[in-house]
């Protein structure tokens, strides 16, 4: 039986109670956000049941939404207060620019299935997410006509730090970003002083590849 709106909500409430501050995430506008915008309008309907379970789940074109843990590390580590012009690299479900949609000032987003991307735009402008720019193309590129951003989130799996991405990234920005391949990726942080990328390891984690501009995916 399909859950109501009573009981995905109060699932918001446990999943931030029991999976985010739990873990030691602390910051309240993340807090407020993962407990407020709708997972489940991001879930295929099969899933929909599942949206605030502690775990990833599938969508179209062969891609995923991410654990409601993860999302919120990776946003947590943004350090947002508001000001900030983000750019994300996967746009995916939509779930994860809606959640920077609360905390950020302006949010460009780039996927490059065009199916996701329209899926995306449509529960976005649902949710009144007027901040958030939807892009179709090779986010290894970025998006150099809106550049520099005060943050970059990248939501796939990158062997490298794509040179772009790292040029688009104003001086004394963050950017976090999952490097490695398979089962050995760690989820980084990277603070850009000047020419210097400082690094930080926040923890092991599985994405999908990120398909970089010239290879087959």
């Amino acid at each position: 039986m399909t859950q109501s709106s009573d009981q995905h909500r109060e699932a918001a409430r446990r999943m931030v109670e029991k999976q985010l501050v739990a873990r030691g995430i602390s910051s309240p506008r993340v807090l407020e956000a993962m407990q407020t915008v709708p997972r489940e309008m991001f879930m295929a309907d099969t899933w929909r049941d599942e949206a605030y379970a502690d775990c990833a789940a599938p969508i179209d074109c062969g891609q995923t939404i991410s654990q409601p843990y993860i999302v919120a590390l990776m946003t947590e580590a943004l350090h947002l207060d508001g000001s900030e012009k983000v750019l994300e690299i996967g746009t995916g479900s939509g779930y994860q620019a809606a959640i920077l949609s609360r905390l950020a000032r302006e949010v460009v987003s780039i996927e490059r299935h065009a199916e996701l991307s329209q899926q995306a735009e449509k529960i976005l402008n649902q949710l009144g997410c007027a901040n958030v720019h939807l892009l179709v193309g090779d986010g290894t590129q970025g998006a150099p006509a809106h550049a520099p951003f005060d943050r970059i989130i990248i939501t796939a799996a990158a062997e490298r730090v794509p040179p772009p991405l790292v040029e688009q990234l104003a001086d004394g920005g963050r950017m976090v970003i999952p490097l490695g391949v398979d089962d050995h990726q760690l989820l980084q942080v990277l603070h850009k002083r000047g020419d210097q990328l400082d690094r930080e390891v926040l923890t092991p984690c599985r994405f999908v590849p990120l398909i970089e501009e010239g290879r087959q995916g």
